[in-house]
């Protein structure tokens, strides 16, 4: 089944193309003349790692303009439906809107056509905001560089997914990690997964949360866009979990339990 507009005789199943048909979609490009833009807000860093329970998604909290600390509280790790969530490196106000308007897509998928959106489905749809998003990044504005995680219940596998700024799309077997202290991220997944007492996919979920925080703390070391942790400010970083129950978020509580017991 379709969702048809009344007085319209073409049926859509594509809530940003019904957007744009109507005018609601906005142009992804500067205004003419406009030769430069106010610094950006950026947010970084963030992961994701398959591990015996499902997709762990994890981001540190703060967010920069240039070499200034706009904000230690940002939320990187987006529940966009029941079984899938979206990590946000880069510029915040579009990745919300993002994240806004892929919510908003599945659900219109879902409700006009009376079944779940497939997991390839809801990984082009991401592309596709992020091809929309061209106009933008080719100016050198509003650059996202997303991660997606998802557990598919068909195949009942967990999914993971990196994309670049063009909207190119990676599904990865074990783990990835966007944003400027990314490579740090990577080389602690890295070693974990080929040289650790055995490759991720084995760690339950206490090990997970502990490799999860130690990588970013690693990131934090080394790249000043990464925070690291605040307990005075009680900010500490936001990690998730994806699996065939749904999405579970790990309360800050435990978080500065696990941090002080096997980080710091």
């Amino acid at each position: 089944m379709a969702f048809t507009i009344p007085g319209e005789a073409a049926a859509s199943e594509d809530f940003v193309e019904l957007l744009r048909k109507k005018g609601l979609y906005p142009e992804r490009s500067l205004p003419a003349g406009l030769a430069a833009v106010p610094q950006q807000t950026q947010a970084t860093t963030i992961l994701a790692f398959k591990f015996a329970g499902g997709v762990l998604v994890a981001g540190d909290r703060r967010a920069t303009a240039g070499n200034v600390v706009v904000y230690e509280h940002a939320d990187k790790v987006l529940e966009i439906d029941r079984h899938s969530l979206m990590a946000i490196a880069g510029v915040p106000a579009t990745a919300w809107e993002m994240a806004r308007t892929l919510e908003h897509s599945f659900q219109f998928y879902r409700r006009s056509q009376l079944q779940e959106m497939s997991v390839d489905g809801k990984v082009r749809a991401l592309s596709k905001l992020l091809r929309d998003n061209l106009g933008f990044v080719m100016q050198g504005v509003g650059v996202v560089v997303p991660i997606f995680a998802t557990f598919d219940t068909e195949q009942g596998a967990a999914r993971l997914y990196f994309y670049d700024a063009m909207g190119a799309q990676f599904e990865t077997a074990d783990f990835a990690a966007t944003g400027s202290g990314s490579a740090a991220v990577r080389s602690v997944l890295y070693y974990q997964n080929t040289w650790g007492n055995g490759p991720m996919k084995g760690l339950d979920r206490a090990a997970a949360v502990i490799l999860a925080l130690r990588a970013l703390d690693t990131a934090a070391e080394s790249d000043t866009a990464t925070g690291g942790v605040d307990r005075r400010g009680r900010s500490y970083p936001l990690v998730k979990i994806v699996s065939e129950a749904g999405i579970s978020t790990l309360a800050p509580e435990e978080i500065a339990e696990v941090h002080k017991k096997q980080v710091s």
